[in-house]
């Protein structure tokens, strides 16, 4: 019985060394080298692992740019700094990867002041359960800023905070340009726009502007003044809604003075350009 097991026992230590063995050798023989490149930019990179890039973490980003997938700027939280370090270990310059930071901006003024609900919502405080409620959700306006902080939950830089009047509001500061919380909202009104512009539409309604007065006070009514006062092509109406060319945009805040209802937003004390 004794030489029985003793058999067994070197039997099986026999094979498990066989097999470590086998795998240490196959470990070698069909290993397959990492670009050095990857670690370097992985070092470089904030490590976030946000997702905002478009891929699930900071080494899946980094092997892509190695590969020639993505551009070296692509890292939202890292921004042009980052982007010129990553270009830098790819031999790239500086000049043919500058872009500008982005950060996400949730286009509704209509808070509970200017746009009332249609009835009361019992239901789970998430914007997408209560989005397939009857005539969109409980919000007047069905384009508008519904309040349940979906976008807020998603946010990993807690840049995203609710106002007491139920409208999401993000913090240009904090916000790392992820995107989470435009994939998040039911009602794609969280767009991002160019860090550092003044002026926003802060409406999303395609509707008329007498069907948009019905239910917000806050909303845009496609009365194209903005359009008129504006000196550089900048603001026009497209669909009965304003929308800003950034490009264009000169912070000049005239589009600003010129909205009646006050849907386009701006710090009238940054004007920069003189008019």
């Amino acid at each position: 019985m004794d030489n029985t097991i003793l058999i067994a026992v070197v039997s099986m230590g026999a094979i498990g060394v066989f097999f470590a063995g086998f795998l240490a050798f196959a470990s070698k023989k069909f290993a397959v080298e990492e670009d050095p490149r990857i670690g370097a930019i992985l070092e470089v990179l904030p490590g976030a692992n946000c997702g905002g890039c478009g891929y699930p973490g900071c080494s899946n980003y980094a092997a892509a740019v190695v590969a020639g997938e993505v551009e070296c700027n692509g890292c939202p939280v890292g921004g042009p700094d980052v982007g010129s370090k990553v270009a830098k270990i790819m031999g790239i310059k500086d000049a043919d990867i500058s872009s500008e930071k982005m950060v996400a901006k949730v286009l509704c003024g209509g808070d509970s002041g200017k746009c009332e609900n249609k009835y009361r919502y019992a239901g789970v405080e998430d914007c997408a359960a209560a989005a397939r409620m009857a005539g969109g959700g409980p919000k007047g306006c069905q384009y508008g800023c519904m309040g349940y902080g979906s976008c807020a939950k998603v946010c990993p830089a807690d840049a995203i905070t609710i106002t007491d009047g139920g409208i999401a509001v993000v913090d240009e500061e904090k916000c790392i340009g992820c995107k989470k919380c435009v994939a998040a909202c039911p009602k794609n009104i969280i767009k991002m726009v160019p860090y550092g512009k003044e002026a926003h539409v802060l409406c999303s309604s395609p509707e008329p502007g007498k069907v948009v007065r019905k239910v917000c006070k806050a909303g845009c009514i496609a009365c194209k003044k903005c359009e008129k006062a504006c000196k550089f092509d900048a603001i026009y109406v497209e669909n009965n809604l304003a929308v800003i060319d950034y490009d264009k945009c000169t912070g000049c805040m005239e589009c600003v003075k010129a909205c009646p209802v006050k849907c386009i937003k701006g710090d009238l004390e940054k004007v920069t350009v003189a008019v």
